[in-house]
């Protein structure tokens, strides 16, 4: 039998310690035992065949799993014969949860983190669990492998000597498109993840204040269903209702274009018009400010003008 998490316990082969094993293409390979301390293992994005042998001994030669679903880990431990013991670790539950899991790293035993796909802490809340196990002195060793957030960066043949990352924008919309015009200002290639369900207004939002950007919207990488769109967003927005909405996305959006900081007087009014369809003059005037880094005064000037046309153009006074 294989030691209980919280036990103390040796290397593979000494008295009262059994080997682990796992499986791999039906050869049943054995897994040494892990030293004690915290293990953030990163797990598969979509393809289980996308894991390292490294990843595998160590899930079988822990003594806990700390996972996000149990349901979706047990997937991952049974395909591979991993014989573990899984524990939830996820938002909701974290803050009983980390006590008991640090408890049992202070009685020697070795936790290995996971989350549903990707490397740990990458959008979940295992940082807070990595603090305290830091503070407590104890060992956190990184296992590599695949990331939503680098796969889609390779694929989607925009620069990558600078990234910026920001996860899920705001699912509001006012506060969506506040956020995307502080982003529109970063010298960097950016990575964004979205939802089936709004992907097609995140677009139209970001046609609105980056629209002549390349991009790449990357739906359900490495599964059965991997499809990769590249375009500039202006085009990628325009074809948003033909995009299939099911699954995970992670759009990648090209960095400003060199010398593009201040935003030419027509590429103003564009932009100013667009927003000015939604938002209120005020909400407007501080999107294109951040956008076109032109002087608050002139852009709030042009913005006036624009919606008195605006006005007369529907036959208002």
């Amino acid at each position: 039998m294989r030691a209980k998490a919280g036990s103390i316990y040796g290397s593979e082969g000494e008295t009262g310690s059994a080997p682990t094993t796992f499986s791999v293409n039906g050869h049943v390979l054995n897994a040494p035992r892990a030293v004690p301390g915290l293990y953030l293992v990163a797990t598969p994005i979509g393809n289980l065949s996308d894991i390292t042998l490294r990843a595998l001994e160590t899930l079988a030669g822990v003594d806990l799993i700390a996972c996000e679903d149990t349901r979706i880990t047990h997937r991952l431990t049974e395909r591979y014969l991993i014989a573990a013991q899984l524990t939830p670790y996820h938002e909701h539950n974290a803050a009983t949860a980390r006590p008991k899991i640090l408890e049992k790293l202070a009685q020697g035993a070795s936790v290995a983190l996971v989350s549903d796909a990707g490397t740990p802490l990458i959008s979940d809340p295992g940082y807070k669990l990595v603090r305290e196990a830091c503070a407590a002195g104890h060992s956190v060793i990184a296992v590599p492998g695949a990331s939503s957030v680098l796969t889609a960066l390779s694929v989607a043949a925009l620069p990558t000597d600078r990234f910026f990352f920001e996860g899920f924008l705001p699912s509001k919309r006012t506060a969506r498109r506040a956020r995307l015009a502080e982003l529109a200002r970063i010298d960097a290639t950016l990575v964004v993840f979205e939802s089936g369900n709004r992907v097609q207004d995140t677009l139209a939002d970001l046609a609105d204040i980056m629209g002549a950007r390349e991009a790449a919207i990357c739906r359900e990488l490495t599964k059965l269903h991997e499809e990769i769109t590249r375009a500039t967003i202006a085009d990628l927005a325009r074809g948003a209702d033909k995009h299939e909405t099911r699954g995970e996305f992670v759009l990648v959006i090209g960095p400003p274009a060199a010398g593009a900081r201040l935003m030419a007087e027509n590429e103003l009014d564009d932009v100013l018009r667009s927003l000015l369809k939604r938002d209120s003059v005020k909400d407007a005037v501080a999107h294109a400010v951040e956008v076109s880094g032109r002087p608050r005064r002139e852009v709030y000037a042009r913005a006036l003008e624009l919606a008195k046309e605006g006005r007369s153009s529907h036959g208002e006074d």
